[in-house]
């Protein structure tokens, strides 16, 4: 299911991806350790917000939506976001 958050995620991803690439020419030309710690943290800074941005519109749509659908859906969608949960 697409959602409306989903371009915003790929940009993200796209953008991890592309500092991924970076640090990894860093290790290669032996950089400071200081400077590929302050990198691999940017990377790491951009998977957590796209992974946040992911786990936020699934509450706030998916749950919304089923918990005014019925019981049954609504208790999908919680079993759903426990799962979720572990990602936090």
């Amino acid at each position: 299911m697409k959602h409306a958050s989903h371009p915003d995620i790929i940009r993200r991803l796209k953008q991890a991806n592309g500092q991924i690439a970076s640090v990894i020419k860093m290790f290669e030309d032996e950089r400071s350790c200081l400077e590929l710690a302050q990198q691999l943290q940017a990377v790491e800074s951009i998977i957590h917000a796209a992974k946040r941005t992911l786990i936020q519109d699934h509450m706030e749509h998916c749950i919304a939506d089923a918990a005014v659908e019925d019981a049954e859906s609504a208790r999908q969608a919680l079993n759903e976001f426990k799962s979720l949960s572990k990602y936090l």
